[in-house]
């Protein structure tokens, strides 16, 4: 009885692509796949998808018939991947996709109760007894509930010292003198403040960012130019390239007058501006005086 119920459902292809087509419409249907028994009078006919947006998944009719049935009864229509499909990635949890430097403007990024990287405030005395932290390096973190812990401090110092900031940097092997020895260097406050401090050069490219102390680039406040003149020779004229422009005489003659004629005027006024005055002497007059003498 079981064989014939079988035979039924998987002679029932027609009656599955019906169906589909009906729900899906005929231009998404492609050729036939096969058939698949998933249970007691329960079986799947398969159909490729032709819609481009789904390359390469597969149409799925489940059908059923009932052991005194004659008709075959269509449980769901799924849409299934097949072989090329494209899926989505596995799933993974957004603590293990956050990646340093994914906080931006208005993200939040909570930190976990038991963060390895911070310790309370208040606690840490435990491990000076252990040789884990030294008296320099334990924080009381007045006003904070948690402060960085031991191990939160040596994977800071490998991180800082192994960036871009750190003694590897292209712009570090570059140079000779380090920030150890710089004037713009400030050293933090804290155990890390062995190792590592701010850049205070505006023109470095690592101003306001910590840097190693064996960090090092260009901007070092001991490089000093020295500074010389650089002598020059005198002017020199190019006689043999000079502008010339013909000029006739009587445009010369012209001009001279004009000049003596300014001449004269400058004398005028220079005599005006002195207050000085001129008496005209008449020859009779002159005449007339020697006869008296005589």
């Amino acid at each position: 009885m079981a064989n014939a119920l079988e035979t039924k459902l998987s002679n029932a292809k027609d009656v599955a692509r019906k169906f589909l087509v009906e729900e899906i419409t005929e231009p998404r249907v492609g050729e036939y796949l096969g058939f698949a028994v998933e249970g007691e009078n329960v079986a799947t006919h398969k159909f490729k998808c032709v819609d481009k947006a789904y390359v390469g998944w597969n149409w799925a009719v489940t059908i059923a018939i009932a052991e005194k049935a004659s008709e075959v009864t269509v449980s769901e229509i799924l849409l299934l991947p097949g072989e090329g499909a494209i899926l989505a990635s596995s799933w993974i949890p957004w603590e293990q996709r956050v990646e340093p430097g994914d906080i931006g403007i208005g993200d939040v990024l909570p930190t976990a109760p038991d963060d390895i990287r911070l310790v309370p405030g208040y606690t840490g005395v435990d491990d000076l007894f252990d040789e884990k932290l030294t008296p320099a390096g334990w924080e009381v973190g007045l006003g904070r509930f948690r402060v960085l812990s031991v191990p939160g401090k040596d994977e800071t110092a490998i991180r800082w010292h192994e960036g871009d900031r750190g003694p590897r940097a292209a712009i570090a092997e570059a140079v000779t003198d380090k920030c150890v020895s710089c004037g713009f260097y400030v050293a933090i406050s804290g155990s890390l403040g062995q190792s590592f401090g701010v850049c205070t050069n505006k023109f470095a490219a690592d101003d306001a960012k910590v840097v190693s102390i064996d960090h090092g680039c260009g901007g070092h406040s001991e490089i000093v130019v020295d500074l010389h003149s650089i002598p020059t020779g005198g002017m020199v004229f190019d006689d043999n390239n000079l502008d010339t422009t013909p000029v006739s005489d009587e445009e010369v003659v012209v001009e001279e007058v004009s000049e003596i004629e300014e001449e004269d005027d400058d004398d005028d006024t220079e005599v005006e501006d002195l207050g000085l005055s001129t008496d005209v002497i008449d020859e009779s007059e002159l005449d007339d005086e020697e006869e008296d003498e005589d």
